[in-house]
């Protein structure tokens, strides 16, 4: 045997020795505990916001620090695509592992069987006691057996931002009512300074928001009536409508007709417009850019019954689908988000509710002034929430295949009574089948 060969032979027994199975210590790390394969799942984020990103890269990598046998590869979903993107994954058997599942598609993606149900998990999970009952009973009536199909995290509650500052240099106390709310528009607009009273979304999500908006004025609580008819198009809610649509242009920037979320949130962040409608969770964006005197969260206004009307089931969490190959990895990482913990770490970065009794209780969630302002509607005896029929297969696709009426609405090209009619000739078409399915 020659020198070279001699000496290549000692420097392969010299690495084996180092790394205890010829592979590098990176390499080493890959494989897992104890020198076992690491299990890959890929979690699809269905609202992949850079903020939400950065969230949930650092939620996983504490994930994989508690679980090194598992490895979690991330995909993050612009939020106008996920739905689409999803369904599309269906028709080629391409779905992650698990995915973000807003409340709204539970019914369509149950009907098409693939998420998992996820009582057998649940039921010997130690963590089930502590997520609010009634959020769990309500995703599961969003499904056609009662099973649990989202595992929720995060709750929803519609409100007003406004320009806290605007209103104090105006002498005038924020809306409580929507008379209130359309005089406080109109005092607050001077279109010379570039300032107008209010910013709608008119784009992306905007028939979501007005169905929203439309709710909380009229104080329904039931989307149909004992016959079948929707209420969307409702007197009461043609007029409020006429009057809100009035708003564009003159109240409201011009830009309006084409805003999604991020755009209205710039709008109002960047001073063009007194107040905007959202959710808690667009806080982030609005500390970031304006200081703290300079805006505050108010409760919808009342409705014309008085009530605060807020839309049931407006709760995110997530899904396992059936197509998974480790159903336990998958479950371990779903159970982890939704953790006291980790959902209390999520819910005070993104500005929403928790829905753990653990992470309610924890002290941010007194500190933190919207928090109170949930907290407080949430426990009025005041509060009344209306049940949109989500456990339509159809709902989501009717609800987002509207934004573009309320386009043509905006431009004047298409009448509230109109858009009305069509919107709830919609919905009672697919109540009718699902009621017939029923019965069969």
């Amino acid at each position: 045997m020659g020198m070279r060969a001699f000496m290549a032979i000692l420097l392969g027994i010299l690495l084996v020795s180092l790394t205890g199975c010829g592979e590098s210590p990176q390499s080493a790390v890959k494989s897992g505990l104890n020198g076992k394969p690491r299990t890959t799942i890929v979690f699809w984020n269905e609202n992949a916001a850079a903020d939400r990103t950065a969230y949930y890269q650092e939620l996983i990598q504490q994930f994989e620090q508690e679980n090194p046998d598992i490895r979690v590869e991330y995909v993050g979903l612009p939020k106008k695509a996920a739905r689409l993107k999803i369904n599309t994954a269906i028709t080629t058997n391409e779905l992650p592992d698990v995915c973000g599942v807003q409340s709204a598609w539970i019914a369509e993606f149950c009907n098409k069987g693939v998420l998992m149900n996820l009582d057998p998990w649940f039921d010997q999970w130690e963590g089930k006691d502590d997520l609010l009952s009634s959020v769990i009973a309500g995703n599961r009536r969003l499904a056609k057996d009662g099973g649990l199909y989202q595992l929720p995290n995060t709750m929803g509650l519609e409100i007003l931002w406004y320009r806290s500052d605007w209103f104090a240099e105006a002498g005038i106390a924020p809306p409580t009512d929507w008379d209130s709310f359309f005089q406080d528009v109109e005092q607050l607009t001077d279109a010379s300074r570039g300032r107008y009273g209010y910013t709608m979304r008119g784009g992306d999500g905007a028939g979501l928001q007005l169905l929203r908006t439309m709710f909380a004025y009229s104080g329904f609580t039931q989307f149909f009536d004992a016959n079948g008819k929707c209420v969307i198009n409702d007197p009461v809610h043609v007029s409020f409508l006429q009057r809100y649509i009035s708003l564009y242009r003159r109240n409201t920037p011009t830009s309006d007709i084409t805003n999604g979320y991020q755009e209205m949130v710039a709008a109002f962040d960047t001073g063009q417009a007194a107040m905007m409608q959202h959710n808690l969770g667009s806080y982030g964006s609005h500390q970031r850019s304006l200081a703290p005197a300079q805006f505050a969260a108010l409760l919808l206004p009342r409705s014309l019954k008085g009530t605060i009307v807020q839309e049931a089931n407006n709760v995110d969490g997530y899904g396992i689908f059936q197509s998974t190959k480790h159903p336990e990895a998958a479950w371990r990482f779903v159970s982890f988000l939704c953790s006291a913990k980790a959902q209390s770490w999520w819910n005070e970065r993104i500005g929403q509710i928790p829905v753990s009794h653990q992470a309610l209780a924890d002290e941010w969630v007194s500190k933190t002034p919207h928090m109170r302002l949930a907290r407080q509607a949430l426990e009025s005896d005041k509060i009344r929430f209306y049940m949109p029929p989500m456990y339509l297969p159809e709902y989501r696709k009717i609800i987002d295949g509207s934004d573009a009426a309320v386009e043509q609405m905006l431009m004047g090209n298409l009448s509230p009574q109109t858009f009305l009619d069509q919107w709830a000739a919609k919905f009672e078409q697919a109540e009718r089948a699902y009621r017939q399915e029923q019965q069969q």
